[in-house]
């Protein structure tokens, strides 16, 4: 795979010098962009541009929103008291609003400012079912319970095979190309796989993520998208890093 990494570095000059050309506003799109930028070492303004979006311990009152901007500027050492305490206190009961996407982008985030939840891991485990079991949805909720892991090491054990069972289930549920449909999907159950420890069973989809970029540097439909675009290079990333210390 040597090869194909020193592909990679000198195609990712094209793949930011898109993403950088694009007039990224959101706050989703700042910070998984900001994110990009941080672990390839390319320089941006981005956090201080994500930063300013920041109002009352929040970003647009949103939960995941917050929880996305929260986890990049973590990456970087910025972590806000007044951001952990809005997200606890949005907090009802074990979860957030009773639903997992918000639960698992709050335990994500919180993980990475170094506050432990084990009520809302053990809310995802316990209501895991059917209508959860989606790549996407799956992927998100092993990175939520993987990310808090890395705080709690004894209570995560309790959750081992779960996490193992539905790892499993991920890797049975890639096509044949490498893929588990959508890009941004795909880069999800792939972040949640590397988590997991299995950096070594990616490398027929490490190909089709690297196969799948466009002309223009970027991934996504059309011309490109920017949540496509700085996921895939966030997903390489960590598949090169991982790999190398192996």
């Amino acid at each position: 795979m040597a090869g194909i990494y020193a592909i990679m570095y000198f195609k990712s000059e094209i793949s930011f010098n898109w993403l950088l050309s694009r007039n990224i506003h959101e706050v989703k799109e700042l910070s998984r962009a900001m994110l990009a930028c941080h672990l390839w070492d390319v320089k941006s303004d981005m956090a201080p541009r994500l930063i300013r979006l920041k109002t009352e311990g929040s970003w647009n009152h949103s939960l995941r929103d917050t929880s996305r901007a929260a986890s990049a500027l973590a990456a970087i050492g910025i972590a806000y008291p007044d951001v952990s305490t809005w997200m606890l206190s949005e907090q009802s009961g074990s979860s957030w609003n009773e639903e997992v996407y918000d639960t698992a982008y709050a335990l994500i985030a919180l993980a990475d400012m170094g506050i432990e939840n084990m009520n809302g891991c053990s809310w995802l485990v316990e209501n895991y079912g059917p209508a959860w079991e989606h790549p996407g949805t799956t992927a998100l909720i092993l990175q939520a319970l993987l990310s808090q892991g890395r705080l709690v090491d004894k209570d995560i054990h309790d959750w081992s095979g779960f996490i193992q069972e539905r790892a499993g289930w991920l890797l049975s549920r890639c096509t044949l190309g490498g893929a588990w449909g959508p890009i941004a999907t795909s880069n999800l159950v792939m972040q949640a796989l590397l988590l997991a420890g299995y950096a070594r069973e990616l490398e027929r989809e490490n190909l089709w993520l690297f196969s799948s970029m466009n002309t223009n540097g970027s991934w996504g439909k059309g011309t490109g998208d920017i949540t496509a675009t700085s996921l895939s290079l966030i997903t390489l990333k960590c598949l090169e890093k991982m790999n190398r210390e192996e």
